[in-house]
């Protein structure tokens, strides 16, 4: 627990922050595994329109701070390179 004055409202502002960004973290990963879900399925029309709800979810996370850049450059660059492979098996 945190000592000092400053120390407790930065606690009490970091409980807050969490409790905002839970649900939108929560939404993305929901996003992602439908995506990754409808790739393993093989359904290359439904992945392409599933993958780009979870790259726009990606991009908003880390425009507001929810999740680092370059955690949402990386979790995007492998679901594209996912849908990418699905499509190449399907041509």
């Amino acid at each position: 627990m945190a000592n000092t004055k400053t120390a407790l409202k930065q606690w009490r502002v970091s409980l807050r922050k969490r409790a905002r960004n839970r649900p939108a973290r929560r939404s993305v990963r929901t996003l992602l595994g439908r995506a990754r879900s409808v790739i393993r399925a093989k359904q290359a029309e439904d992945a392409t329109t599933a993958v780009a709800r979870a790259v726009q979810a990606l991009d908003r996370a880390a425009e507001k701070g929810m999740l680092h850049k370059n955690n949402a450059a990386r979790r995007k660059s492998r679901l594209v390179l996912q849908l990418n492979a699905l499509q190449a098996a399907s041509a």
